[in-house]
């Protein structure tokens, strides 16, 4: 079996861009994840259409990522107004962002960025269309730049919960492939290496769709990082025989108690991590919470194709009548989670105490656009 070289600890990471702005084409640039690991192929979406069909098919995925994209595409979606007055064209964007609203249902951060894109263009309607549409882009592009640095403040702030030689067991993908930084869960990985720290990362693979063995291995051996994938059932004997002394996950959606949505599979984790005595850490930017939650039973779960569970790369592996159920993620009680790492610091439990305090005051600011470093700080 060949090995990517692993990088020695101090070393500088090579993070992945998966979302970014092409100028020249008018679009948005993206990583085709649906062809990764045997190809890295980027696509330029250039139409609103193609934008949600992009989200919707997981050719970009990723809370952060997702929001990003989105943000882009509702520029694409306006830049080619005709509309005569700011009233035309606020009924343009309305429509261009409701419908790339229908694009996937869970991860908060797509909502956050179209409603932030339309204060955007309703703080500036006295401009021309042209320029105004040229605002909207300013704003997507904040976006991204806020949320690559985000992403870093998350990994500066987490790496202190990890010891020289830990194991690390993550979950589907949270990094630079599911942000527009170095990513969450996988950010506080690459800052604990940076740091000097020894650090072994096992991967669940994450059926159904194995975005954990496909993307965050591709991405770690790209980056350097020591990293076995197991199978999910693998999890509880890797816990069981020592090789794990820590979990740590990203976040779709994080309700106001703490309690938070993440791809399925990472509720039964956090069961595992406690039956061992494991913490179980969640790494999300402040913008993935939604305090218009009260709790988990109310982050609405997507469904999808039962298709996604009966074919694997193509080939049919259970009876073509059979039933199935596909959530595509799954609730994660606030009692199971350690902590919560985000750009504002390390939330420890009582998680709803700490939500209250740190990030109900400074939810609406980091929906806009004031500089990050005006924030108020929590200590990791």
């Amino acid at each position: 079996m060949t090995r990517a070289q692993v990088q020695p600890p101090g070393t500088r990471t090579r993070t992945l861009c998966a979302v970014a702005w092409d100028e020249a084409a008018r679009g948005v640039r993206l990583v085709d994840q649906t062809r990764l690991p045997a190809e890295t192929v980027y696509v330029t979406c250039t139409t609103v259409e193609q934008v949600h069909d992009a989200i919707q098919r997981l050719v970009v995925r990723g809370a952060p990522a997702i929001g990003i994209a989105a943000a882009f595409g509702t520029v694409i979606g306006v830049q080619s107004s005709r509309a005569r007055d700011f009233a035309e064209f606020a009924s343009e964007l309305a429509r261009v962002t409701e419908y790339l609203a229908t694009s996937r249902p869970t991860a908060v951060n797509l909502f956050g960025a179209l409603e932030r894109m339309k204060r955007a263009a309703h703080a500036n309607r006295e401009l021309p269309i042209p320029r105004l549409v040229e605002r909207l882009l300013t704003e997507a592009r904040a976006i991204l730049n806020e949320d690559i640095e985000m992403c870093r403040q998350i990994g500066q702030h987490g790496a202190a919960l990890l010891s020289d030689g830990d194991g690390v067991l993550t979950h589907c993908n949270a990094g630079s492939l599911a942000t527009g930084g170095s990513g969450t869960a996988l950010s506080v990985i690459y800052a604990a290496v940076e740091a000097g720290k020894r650090v072994a990362v096992y991967v669940g693979e994450t059926r159904p769709l194995l975005q954990g063995s496909r993307l965050s291995a591709y991405e770690l051996r790209h980056a350097g990082i020591d990293v076995t994938i197991i199978c999910d059932a693998a999890a509880a004997q890797v816990m069981r025989e020592g090789r794990v002394r820590a979990v740590i996950t990203g976040a779709d959606r994080i309700a106001a108690n703490g309690d938070t949505a993440n791809k399925i599979g990472t509720y039964a984790l956090a069961v595992l991590a406690e039956a061992h005595e494991i913490p179980f850490y969640v790494a999300a930017p402040s913008t993935t919470f939604d305090l218009s939650l009260a709790g988990g039973a109310e982050i609405p779960i997507e469904q999808r194709d039962g298709g996604e569970i009966t074919w694997l790369l193509g080939r049919q592996i259970a009876p073509a009548d059979v039933n199935t159920y596909n959530p595509a993620f799954d609730v994660t009680p606030a009692r199971y989670i350690s902590a919560i790492v985000t750009d504002q610091g390390v939330l420890r439990p009582p998680l709803s105490e700490a939500i209250a305090e740190f990030i109900a005051p400074l939810h609406g600011h980091t929906l806009r656009s004031e500089p990050i470093n005006e924030k108020r700080k929590v200590k990791a």
